[in-house]
């Protein structure tokens, strides 16, 4: 048991811890520009993350569906549902892609910017939407290559994507080897030249005949009543998930954002630390939403609650590593993005509180995924619409502001937050209903 769910999940770790890490470079290098380049940049994640809401809901579908035809061996159905969830792509990525474009200066002043970071925000915002569509279509290949198991073609092509992305990060950037300086615009191309060459290794993998999924196998392009249905069922309940985090997110950036540059770099650093220990529990989540699936496509409801708790434990021993890590080199690591005394002093707090939320974090997001895998995915949104559209911004902007703690309160926000998806999500699990969902 414990076998199976590490040969699914050591891949999509990887995968994301990758993706992490150099979201992590990508700070570093931007950050020899200054703390208003770091500000800049970060000032663009829940903007990017609102454009790319309606198709993360669309691939969690994907994914969970697939999961649970391969249970099925359904597999002119999966392939069904691949070719219907891409032609959706194609279609909402024109429209939100130049909607982004066009009204980048009033989507990045709402997002909080100051004088001395809008216009770069605003550059490096268009750029990456101008490309959204590489990105988008590689998404939800993936996404359908993970429910299918195949979590290993993901980890590739986003390895090749990375790569990509450090190296012209370094070549545009700062303009070595002959090409221009391009600054923090830079970034934002280096980014979506990596996602070309991500999508163009997605697109090869599901052009086999021999795999499970394959766009050749496929005899009719066009809409199916129970595929649509089904993608329709889960997104929306998906989507909505994420327009209460993207709102959450959103409203706690933009309160953090008015405590100043300096305090908003520091804590954009501090958020893509974290985004290190969710690289883990998300790892774990995509191998719970495949094996999860699949149990129950099999009728095996008792695997997929024993694959749950198998992610859990794989889970609880990266919480620990990862907290050692934080408490022992946190200081450290802080150092690698900036010498500002000021953002240095907010880096030993936020550090302190990584390293307690880690646990909670990761056990949390893999509850998710468990539920995500058994089509549970109303209760998600609820969670969502509770702890992070409601708790976060609330008890961030009471302990940031009224009770005047500034970013400290901020962070103890983002606690309380963790917490009440974890205490949700884990009373959700033990009762089982969440296996009961027929998709």
């Amino acid at each position: 048991m414990f076998r199976n769910a590490l040969l699914v999940a050591w891949p999509s770790i990887l995968e994301s811890f990758l993706v992490a890490l150099v979201g992590l470079i990508d700070t570093v290098m931007v950050s020899s520009l200054g703390s208003f380049a770091i500000a800049a940049v970060g000032l663009t994640t829940q903007p990017k993350f609102i454009c790319l809401a309606v198709f993360i809901s669309l691939n969690v579908a994907v994914s969970a569906l697939v999961a649970r035809r391969r249970g099925e061996n359904n597999r002119e159905s999966a392939n069904s549902i691949l070719v219907q969830a891409l032609i959706i792509t194609m279609i909402l990525t024109v429209v939100i892609s130049i909607a982004a474009v066009v009204f980048a200066d009033p989507i990045i002043r709402l997002a909080g910017s100051k004088a001395d970071t809008h216009e770069y925000a605003v550059s490096y915002f268009r750029i990456i939407s101008g490309g959204m569509v590489f990105n988008v279509i590689s998404m939800v290949i993936n996404a359908a290559q993970r429910g299918a198991g195949n979590t290993k073609i993901a980890m590739r092509t986003n390895l090749v994507s990375n790569g990509v992305n450090i190296v012209f990060n370094y070549l545009l950037i700062g303009g070595n080897f002959g090409f221009p300086k391009l600054g923090v615009a830079g970034a934002a191309i280096a980014t979506v030249i990596g996602t070309v060459f991500a999508c163009g290794m997605s697109i090869f993998s599901v052009l086999k005949r021999d795999r499970f999924l394959s766009l050749r196998s496929v005899k009719k392009i066009g809409f199916d009543r129970r595929s649509l249905g089904a993608l329709a069922d889960l997104g929306s309940s998906t989507l909505a998930e994420q327009i209460f985090l993207r709102i959450g997110f959103l409203t706690y950036a933009i309160i953090v954002a008015n405590l100043g540059t300096n305090a908003f770099a520091a804590h954009q650093v501090g958020m893509n630390i974290m985004s290190i220990s969710f690289s883990f529990g998300d790892g774990l989540s995509v191998a719970a939403v495949a094996l999860v699936g699949r149990s129950l496509g099999e009728k095996r409801q008792d695997l997929a609650k024993i694959y749950g708790a198998v992610c859990q434990r794989m889970g609880l021993a990266f919480s620990i590593i990862l907290c050692a890590v934080y408490v022992t080199c946190g200081g450290l690591i802080f150092q690698l993005f900036s010498n500002d005394t000021e953002i240095l002093d907010y880096g030993m707090m936020i550090m302190d509180m990584i390293a307690v939320i880690v646990f909670m974090q990761i056990t949390q997001v893999i509850y998710s995924g468990c539920l995500r895998g058994g089509g549970d995915t109303k209760f998600v949104a609820l969670v969502s619409l509770i702890s992070v559209a409601f708790f976060r911004p609330f008890s961030g902007w009471l302990f940031c502001y009224p009770l005047g703690m500034g970013l400290t309160g901020a962070w103890i926000g983002l606690a309380i937050d963790q917490f009440c998806r974890l205490a949700m999500t884990f009373f959700r699990f033990k009762s089982g209903k969440w296996t009961k969902h027929n998709i």
